[in-house]
């Protein structure tokens, strides 16, 4: 009798591991509906020994980043020149602070994206070649991103679904102003296709590259569905590869050969106007989303304050700092549609800030189209020329106030 109920436990046990391994097969083989693949997990195939964030810190910091002058190991040199640009759309609601992956971006920008919240475009390039790269959390696209973006020659564009022809589900018409359309101008772009360098979760695009993890943070409240997904690098630039995006173009010259440089120099000369705390809104009376950077002596750079704490970056533990602050006022339109959008006017000219090496210079922008490069120039009219290190583009509405002392 006794070997009989041993038997029939044995029995049962086996039956529940095989259905687990079962179901979880399933799972790994048929994604979720809807087009967003949303497994809390990325499964690899193959056995990945990470490195972590430190893989090069022993490494000589011999070669200048293209984008910001800033200096790496040749190592890091020799991926990212095989490689092209990744420039992810991230968050900045209150409640998903602090955000994955912000501190690896060369280049930051930063404008409202809806309701007086602020949202990310971080250009990831020389300064993420990590095999634990992430950011997050990743969210839609909007129209002047987009037109930033086209700046960049083709990059890989991540983000979640975007501003469109959003639709009367009665009537079928239109609910959104035509100059919100962020999913058509990629279309027109030629990078919203199958196979194109659209990385986007309602395209096609998912796991290992997009996954939602809605305990990233280790929270003992999970996030909101919205905002848990997030983006791997290094699984981007595998899947950017597969697609023919790597540092080729089509007619055989380089990703870089097409890209139109900014100027730096370690030889800066200072501005005599002293800049050492700088502090603006992008909103008034929103509070949470107001920006400080304190300039540090000991590192020469700025950093960052967000709604009067510490901006730090959850994966590396880092507060986000910058070499070079640019303040770039641009026209803002509410479009008054039913997502309540809102339009920069980033092609075009304007005036501006620049904040570096603990000083501020007045300066212009131009951006003549909208594949053209925006171009920053000092007084006197000459292209203004960046401290080597990281850069922040704050987009303010014309007529904010940026203080600074």
């Amino acid at each position: 009798m006794s070997s009989f109920k041993f038997f029939s436990i044995k029995t049962i046990l086996a039956l529940i591991l095989t259905f687990f391994v079962s179901g979880g097969i399933a799972y790994a083989v048929v994604p979720p509906s809807g087009g967003i693949l949303i497994s809390p997990k990325v499964v690899e195939t193959e056995e990945v020994k990470s490195s972590g964030f430190g893989q090069f810190a022993n490494e000589p910091k011999t070669e200048a980043c293209p984008i910001n002058g800033m200096l790496y190991s040749k190592s890091e040199k020799d991926l990212w020149e095989t490689r092209r640009p990744i420039l992810a759309m991230i968050e900045n609601d209150v409640s998903t602070r602090p955000q994955s992956g912000l501190s690896l971006a060369d280049v930051v920008y930063e404008a409202v994206a809806e309701g007086g919240i602020t949202r990310f475009m971080g250009v990831f390039y020389c300064g993420a070649q990590s095999d634990v790269a992430r950011v997050a959390p990743v969210r839609s696209a909007r129209i002047y991103y987009v037109n930033i973006a086209a700046e960049y020659n083709t990059p890989v564009y991540m983000h979640v679904g975007g501003a469109n022809c959003g639709r009367d589900e009665a009537t079928g018409q239109c609910v959104s102003h035509p100059k919100s359309f962020a999913i058509e101008e990629l279309a027109k772009l030629g990078w919203r296709k199958p196979g194109g360098n659209d990385f986007d979760t309602t395209g096609d695009t998912g796991v290992p590259v997009l996954f939602r993890d809605a305990n990233r943070r280790g929270n003992p409240t999970p996030d909101v569905t919205e905002h848990t997904m997030i983006g791997s690098l290094p699984a981007a630039w595998k899947q950017a590869e597969k697609r023919g995006y790597t540092s080729k173009m089509p007619d055989n010259t380089t990703w870089l050969s097409g890209f139109t440089t900014w100027k730096t120099s370690k030889d800066t000369v200072a501005s005599s106007i002293p800049a050492t705390d700088i502090k603006f809104d992008f909103w008034k009376n929103y509070a949470d989303f107001t920006v400080e950077w304190k300039y540090d002596q000991a590192s020469k750079t700025y950093l960052r304050f967000n709604g009067g704490k510490p901006h730090m970056d959850f994966d590396t533990k880092q507060q986000l700092a910058a070499s070079n602050i640019v303040v770039q006022f641009a026209k803002e339109t509410s479009l008054n549609d039913y997502g309540k959008h809102l339009y920069y006017d980033v092609i075009g000219s304007g005036t501006g800030y620049v904040f570096q090496n603990g000083t501020a210079q007045e300066v212009t922008w131009k951006k003549a189209t909208q594949k053209s490069r925006t171009i920053f120039s000092d007084k006197s009219g000459k292209e203004f020329i960046f401290t080597p290190g990281k850069i922040w583009v704050e987009i303010l509405p014309i007529g904010n106030k940026v203080e600074y002392n």
